[in-house]
């Protein structure tokens, strides 16, 4: 019915079979994976690793339990130990997970390498740290044959989308899952509005738009104890090497949605503006408030994006596909002609979005199949980059130069001491790397 439904591979191994490919055998019971354990009424057990204890990942985690009654969390990590505490104990204080949240003390990680021991010990591994860290975490994983349920965005800068594009490679040889933190796309109302556009109901298309004016988002204020870096780790939405900006770390969600649209097409430049106006207190980092970038396709659809953090503004979370016949209201999921006549209306139930695509990596794992998002989701990703790139720049950006960009916003250390502040980009200053 749509693009998810081409991910889905056709090898049909037996079910202990498949996750005993992702199996760890360890210690003294290293002769029975894992994941051939029986579980109560016959199911096989599948163990769980949660890498990033944040809000979403303890919704991730709690989400993974719920798909499939043979889920165990097994294994968590994270950078600092009270935030690794705090997500065990909500997820243990919900009566329906708490007898299948497994992780004992030895089980529990802290510090950035933590990621390896819990790929260790996983059968799935859930990635919802920063974005920053998940190139080489997701390769980590896939070259452990773990299954990967992967947060949005992929990466940060061009060096981190090409390793995710080889990663997928490399999970597809290897008949490994990689599901997609980019959830709009298991949403049953944006799938039926999607499947008629692609159908060709609205007309070829001809340009779109889309919009993710929001308020502000969260802060941590500074502790004495912390360091430069703990600082802004924590606060990492505000720092461009660990979030790749809001355009990347938020607004990947619309322009994934005008990227599925064109079927995973991908636009051959951008160019756009920016800037930090409302938000200049050091708490912020040194991110924009604000871009508004323009696609251009190879065939000459225009995509016209902005977005927005700013308290005090009006919100607007929209998006419309414009075609010869027609447009698409994506959000509404109406769709109209341009007499203004509603021509279709999708009545169904929605359903959640971050529990669906749980569920239909579980359903697919159990059935001996796999589903790889790592094509649209280093796309969509490398789209958001490219359009930062624009911001920052004030120039014009091929998808060419941002694939091939040498900018690699990788710390010189990861050591919690003290750290630079960014500079605040200047357009027309900042040059492209």
């Amino acid at each position: 019915m749509n693009d998810q439904s081409s991910n889905v591979g056709s090898n049909t191994p037996s079910r202990r079979d498949f996750l005993k490919q992702s199996a760890v055998v360890a210690g003294s019971v290293a002769g029975l994976a894992s994941s051939a354990r029986a579980f109560a009424g016959g199911s096989d057990v599948i163990r769980v690793g949660l890498i990033g204890c944040g809000g979403r990942g303890t919704g991730a985690a709690a989400q993974a339990l719920r798909a499939d009654k043979g889920v165990q969390l097994v294994a968590m990590g994270d950078a600092f130990a009270d935030r690794l505490s705090s997500s065990h104990s909500t997820l243990k204080a919900q009566k329906d997970l708490a007898d299948r949240v497994q992780v004992d003390n030895d089980h529990r990680f802290v510090g950035i390498d933590a990621y390896k021991s819990v790929i260790e010990a996983s059968d799935v591994v859930l990635l919802t740290t920063p974005p920053h860290f998940r190139p080489a975490q997701l390769k980590a994983a896939i070259e452990a044959g773990k299954h990967v349920f992967c947060e949005k965005p992929v990466a940060v800068d061009g060096p981190g989308v090409r390793s995710v594009i080889e990663t997928a490679k490399l999970a597809a040889e290897k008949n490994l899952t990689i599901v997609s933190g980019l959830c709009w796309r298991y949403h049953h109302g944006k799938r039926a509005a999607f499947e008629r556009i692609h159908g060709g109901e609205i007309g070829d298309i001809t340009s779109m738009r889309c919009s993710y004016l929001t308020g502000g988002l969260w802060t941590h204020p500074r502790q004495p104890s912390w360091s430069d870096f703990e600082f802004q780790l924590r606060n990492w939405l505000y720092y461009t090497y660990l979030s790749g900006d809001h355009i990347t770390e938020q607004h990947i969600h619309s322009l994934d949605k005008m990227g599925w649209a064109m079927k995973d097409q991908t636009p051959i430049r951008a160019s756009g503006t920016g800037g930090r106006q409302t938000r200049l207190d050091p708490i912020y980092g040194h991110i924009y408030d604000h871009f508004a970038v323009e696609y251009e396709y190879e065939n000459g659809v225009r995509a016209f994006s902005r977005c927005r953090q700013q308290d005090g503004c009006q919100n607007d979370v929209t998006d419309h596909i414009y075609g010869t016949k027609g447009f698409m209201d994506v959000m509404g999921h109406k769709q109209y002609d341009y007499a203004g006549n509603l021509v279709w209306r999708f009545k169904g139930n929605g359903g959640n979005m971050y529990q669906i695509e749980h569920d239909e990596m579980f359903a697919a794992l159990r059935a001996g199949k796999t589903i790889n998002n790592g094509d649209y989701m280093a796309k969509s990703t490398l789209m958001a980059v490219m359009g930062r790139m624009a911001a920052y720049t004030g120039k014009t950006i091929t998808w060419q130069q941002a694939l091939n960009s040498k900018e690699d916003l990788t710390p010189a250390s990861y050591d919690f001491g003290p750290m630079d502040m960014p500079k605040v980009p200047m357009p027309g200053i900042t040059p492209f790397a």
